[in-house]
């Protein structure tokens, strides 16, 4: 029944265990609406959902013994193979419940692993997700499966000990002891295996230094691969599902003539993200520590839109960006469908720019609003240069006002007003020297 945690294909039944401090939440929201989209995503058919009120978690069960076994009622007259909680379980809540509903219970947490570790492509994806996994079995492991027995003999002379044969015999190790010692010993090289790629992934960060950053983040699928594409044509991959992209991509975006970033794509946040999922996308959450500018984008037609919002909030708390600059983008504003619900986020956010990553609607707005935090304040400037360089001269009339020039000899000399954060762009293009006027 443990074995494995999949759920793909298979019949589930939905359960949220709502605590007296969330009574009030639960008037206001589908319950049910996210932990639903989680397991659809998964490959799941939800057949039936429901909704227990409990005065306090019940340590056996989380849910009482009386309301497990009407939902063992439900298991068995909805045929279901899986019940997936809303609430995370302990090892022995997960054991109690199993045996009473009969079949496999997972927990949140558990569900997210699942959809992760088949949504990962990339060999450091693929290992985040295996370390996620494992650090979430280990304290699970006690009896978690029907194998944990003795082996190895008790004694030479008994059936145990004839079993196992010369070299076994002794006191015995119990199969649980042998496969916490191979999980821990797979969690340390796994450890070292993406430490290695983060350090390889620190350098290509470290490398982009005189490159205005941009980094989209924003709740899974809100629409960033989707803005991605449009805005630096990267042919990233774009579904309509939870957790499509779990790589980050880079990619240089020409934001106006002379104006260039490089604009990351990331991993798609929701509430209650497990905290160890946190931990091993480390790396790849470093885009957002190390963006100059997080674009957050919202998916303005939900009708979950605020919560969504505090949800990526609550994540870029944790990873310590949550006073970086940003700019909010509300994405799919062609599909709007709660006009009052779409002012009142406006209303909130009164600088975020309304679009539509799939038809293009005001991306252009988009670009001049970014131009310009690329640009920073501007500067009036000398510049000298070679006057054979050509990159340089077409670069300064190009991008830079008021730009006046004076030859003498070889040289060149350019007056010329440029936004600071251009100021190195003249260095990579060669320029002699540069001085404020």
């Amino acid at each position: 029944m443990r074995e494995q945690i999949t759920v793909q294909q298979e019949r589930a039944i939905l359960v949220g265990a709502v605590l007296p401090e969330d009574r009030n939440k639960l008037l206001q929201d589908d319950w049910l609406q996210e932990l639903h989209a989680l397991a659809e995503s998964a490959g799941a058919v939800v057949v039936y959902r429901s909704i227990q009120k409990v005065r306090q978690v019940h340590a056996g069960t989380y849910i009482g013994s009386g309301k497990a076994q009407m939902l063992a009622e439900k298991v068995e007259q909805h045929e279901a193979n899986v019940v997936i909680f809303d609430n995370d379980l302990s090892p022995a809540q997960i054991r109690e419940l199993e045996k009473i509903v009969k079949c496999k219970v997972l927990d949140r947490s558990e569900l997210i692993l699942d959809i992760f570790a088949t949504r990962a492509r990339t060999k450091q994806a693929k290992l985040q997700v295996e370390l996620a996994q494992l650090e979430y079995t280990y304290p699970r492991l006690t009896r978690m499966w029907g194998h944990l027995d003795t082996v190895a003999g008790a004694g030479g002379g008994t059936a145990a000990g004839a079993v196992g044969g010369i070299g076994t015999r002794g006191t015995g190790e119990k199969q649980l002891e042998i496969d916490r010692r191979l999980v821990k010993k797979r969690i340390t090289e796994l450890k070292r295996e993406i430490a290695g790629i983060d350090k390889r992934k620190l350098r290509e960060i470290d490398g982009r230094r005189g490159f205005y950053k941009i980094c989209l983040v924003g709740y899974t699928n809100a629409g960033k691969s989707t803005l991605m594409n449009a805005l630096t044509s990267a042919d990233v991959y774009v579904e309509d599902q939870l957790f499509a992209t779990l790589d980050t991509r880079t990619r240089k975006w020409a934001v106006e003539p002379g104006v260039e970033a490089l604009l990351s794509d990331t991993v798609g946040f929701v509430s209650k993200l497990p905290h160890h999922l946190v931990a091993s996308f480390k790396a790849t959450l470093e885009e957002a520590v190390n963006a100059d500018l997080l674009l957050h984008v919202v998916d303005a037609s939900s009708p979950d839109v605020f919560d969504q919002i505090k949800s990526v909030e609550a994540v870029l708390k944790d990873i310590g960006c949550a006073e970086k600059e940003m700019l909010v983008v509300l994405n799919k504003s062609d599909r709007i469908a709660n006009r009052e619900l779409f002012e009142a986020v406006q209303t909130v956010y009164p600088d975020a720019i309304g679009i539509s990553a799939r038809t293009g609607y005001q991306l252009d707005r988009v670009a001049a609003a970014i131009a310009e935090k690329v640009r920073g304040a501007k500067v009036r400037i000398r510049v000298q240069s070679d006057a054979g360089n050509g990159k340089l001269h077409h670069f300064v009339h190009t991008v830079g006002e008021r730009v006046t020039e004076a030859y003498q000899d070889n040289t060149v000399t350019h007056e010329l007003t440029l936004g600071r954060n251009q100021l190195p762009q003249l260095e990579r293009l060669g320029a002699q020297s540069v001085e404020r006027v």
